[in-house]
């Protein structure tokens, strides 16, 4: 899967090959939850538990959902998630990831992007879910600034159903996404675009992509988008309740990881922006003004 572009990155930014990795959800109906990701998405329950279960793909982790029934739903103002995106390789498999969801779900949305195709749908406890597939990187168009542009025009459902795989013939529902799926951006609901700029921009090292108003977009390596960022619903609080509870930011070796421990400590000095940054055994953590938790870490 073409992520990465050749070269290296400048000294402040994050290396070409920094990917995302987990996300982790807290939830108040595990097993609910569990047989939608697993039924819906198409991940494999790899570590099944009573508190925390791990879904992934090929035996790679790349969802945890943690039982947490005391916690609050989320409220109407509070800043989260706005969806994880579960990258496909192909779209032969996300035209069997659009016949699972009719069959077993149902789907909210559907968009194409330019840089690819994609299915939008909620979990059981609404927290957003994006299915998609990349277009090869040297279709996406590129604007007169550099960066990648993106739209959102309607998806040709017919053509993607029509491109699935064999396994999805005849009418049989593929259960499983296929080897080469991982979780490819998540995108949150901030408070403050300016904020999320200082946490993800100036201190972990993203380069800044499709811009708005009310939305930004960034990435390492020149990726559309690793994260995204956006006002569009006026949230004003920090996120309290249930959904994202972390999400992991994997970069090639440790000494990207001292970097971003430099860059948070430099930006973090300055005080303009209020965050929270502890070391882990792994890597570092991040906890941004809107309450939303970053794990930094080597592979």
């Amino acid at each position: 899967m073409d992520t990465d572009a050749a070269g290296d990155a400048p000294a402040d930014r994050l290396p070409p090959e920094t990917r995302v990795g987990r996300a982790a959800l807290r939830v108040a109906d595990l097993d609910e939850t569990t047989a939608f990701y697993r039924d819906a998405v198409g991940l494999a329950v790899l570590d099944p538990g009573d508190e925390r279960t791990t879904l992934g793909v090929d035996g790679a982790p790349l969802l945890v959902l943690e039982r947490d029934p005391d916690r609050p739903e989320r409220g109407r103002t509070d800043a989260g998630l706005f969806h994880t995106a579960f990258r496909v390789p192909s779209r032969a498999a996300l035209g069997e990831a659009l016949a699972r969801v009719r069959d077993r779900w149902r789907l909210d949305g559907a968009s194409d992007h330019l840089v690819s195709e994609a299915l939008y749908l909620e979990d059981p406890e609404g927290n957003g879910v994006e299915i998609y597939r990349d277009r090869p990187r040297e279709e996406w168009p590129v604007a007169d600034d550099g960066t990648v542009r993106m739209t959102t025009d309607p998806l040709d459902a017919q053509g993607v159903a029509a491109a699935a795989g064999e396994g999805a013939s005849e009418g049989h529902v593929v259960d499983r996404a296929p080897s080469g799926t991982d979780v490819g951006h998540v995108h949150l609901e901030v408070t403050s675009l300016s904020a999320f700029e200082t946490v993800y921009v100036d201190g972990l090292g993203f380069e800044v992509g499709m811009t708005g108003p009310d939305i930004r977009f960034v990435a390492a390596g020149g990726y559309h988008h690793h994260l995204g960022a956006n006002t569009w619903r006026g949230r004003t609080t920090p996120a309290a309740g249930r959904g994202l509870a972390w999400f992991e930011v994997v970069v090639p070796g440790a000494a990207a990881v001292r970097a971003v421990r430099d860059r948070l400590e430099a930006v973090a000095a300055d005080g303009d922006v209020e965050f929270a940054v502890e070391e882990r055994a792994d890597g570092v953590a991040v906890t941004d003004a809107d309450g939303n938790e970053v794990r930094v870490r080597t592979p």
